[in-house]
């Protein structure tokens, strides 16, 4: 087990995204697929425990290194990178793709009672959203729906951690 965790461990050192289990499996063939998420799951806790400043996670259906957020404004001055901003329109659609998907720009529209053309632009030049098929309706409009990016930068392991809508309705309250 010590030496499948050193293995994960460099694997998720050198990749840049998340790394997902499927991934893992079919690059560590000696280990079965139980073993292989027993030792990732232990790194998590390690890291945890270890309280550095950065720690395993498992987000956007994998597991990566990721930096505490607390780190985050030394990390812009050595990086040069502006976090992804988002207009109140962009975060509007991007949420009712994220609560609807697959959602067509008319849905986008009718919910938001405005054109929404070049807002389902800017989130698809951000990487955040992107086509995933047609309406069987006349026209066959796009459908759209969120991507593993959108999981990376809000720090989700999966649409099922998006909050419900009642706990954001609690938070408005709050």
């Amino acid at each position: 087990m010590a030496e499948l965790k050193r293995v994960i461990e460099a694997l998720l050192f050198v990749h840049a995204r998340p790394l997902g289990l499927k991934e893992m499996v079919e690059l560590l063939p000696e280990w079965k697929r139980a073993e292989i998420e027993e030792a990732a799951e232990e790194l998590i806790r390690e890291y945890e425990e270890r309280g550095s400043s950065f720690r395993v996670e498992r987000v956007a259906e994998g597991y990566q290194f990721r930096t505490r957020v607390e780190y985050a404004p030394w990390i812009r001055r050595l990086k040069k990178v502006r976090p992804i901003r988002l207009s109140r329109a962009a975060l509007e659609a991007l949420a009712i793709v994220a609560y609807r998907q697959p959602v067509s720009r008319a849905e986008i529209e009718e919910i938001r009672g405005v054109d929404s053309g070049w807002v389902i632009g800017s989130l698809m030049d951000k990487g955040l959203i992107r086509p995933v098929g047609r309406k069987s309706t006349p026209g066959r409009p796009l459908l759209y729906g969120t991507t593993k990016k959108f999981l990376e930068v809000f720090g989700l392991k999966d649409l099922k951690d998006l909050p419900t809508l009642k706990e954001v309705e609690s938070l408005q309250e709050g």
